[in-house]
């Protein structure tokens, strides 16, 4: 593992936590020796976890859309910024960089990103671990729905199980270095009722 992309929001939120577990989760991908890939701007959650990773003597790598540099405001200050065309322009490129994927706290844009690359893993696109920082109870809702569409066989349990949720990022990482990704077809056969 040489790569973590982060997907959060380009605001900060309410609470300080969100900020604080933020550039927790950039420094210590730095002190492992990891890049931190990201969104590429330099505002809300995304500039603290990418100048966190900066200030610890990270590599910092950003890729943002050309319509979202001004709307974002890009981050100057990066390793390396990559401009693309588009979003999904984006997404591919973060992926292709990338070797596990952490979703902190955000809006829609940080949920899309994160049930893409989750998907892909549950099709067997990637084999890489994806996960969830669980600032403050900020997914506990969401964690508690997924479980709920696994139960409902919408989902396998193994492939619930693939999207890690812990709120502590040394520990979120440590399970990244161990992860192995399940060996069952996505598809359940469907049940009489």
């Amino acid at each position: 593992m040489q790569a973590i992309c982060v997907f959060c929001g380009s605001n900060a939120g309410a609470r300080a936590d969100y900020a604080r577990v933020a550039c927790g989760l950039g420094a210590a991908i730095a002190e492992a020796g990891l890049r931190l890939v990201y969104g590429g701007a330099r505002v809300g959650l995304m500039g603290a976890v990418a100048n966190a990773a900066l200030t610890a003597g990270g590599e910092v790598i950003g890729v943002i859309p050309h319509a979202l540099v001004q709307k974002e405001v890009a981050h100057k200050g990066l390793t390396k910024l990559h401009e693309v065309g588009s979003m999904h322009e984006r997404k591919a490129l973060m992926g292709d960089l990338s070797d596990g994927f952490v979703a902190l706290p955000g809006g829609a844009g940080t949920l899309e990103e994160l049930f893409e690359v989750w998907t892909w893993g549950q099709l067997g696109y990637h084999k890489k671990p994806v996960g969830l920082l669980n600032v403050a109870g900020f997914y506990d809702g969401l964690a508690a729905f997924l479980d709920h569409q696994a139960a409902e066989h919408f989902m396998r349990p193994e492939h619930r199980a693939m999207l890690m949720v812990e709120a502590d990022p040394g520990t979120l990482l440590h399970r990244f270095k161990t992860y192995e990704p399940p060996q069952v077809e996505k598809w359940i056969a469907g049940r009489e009722r």
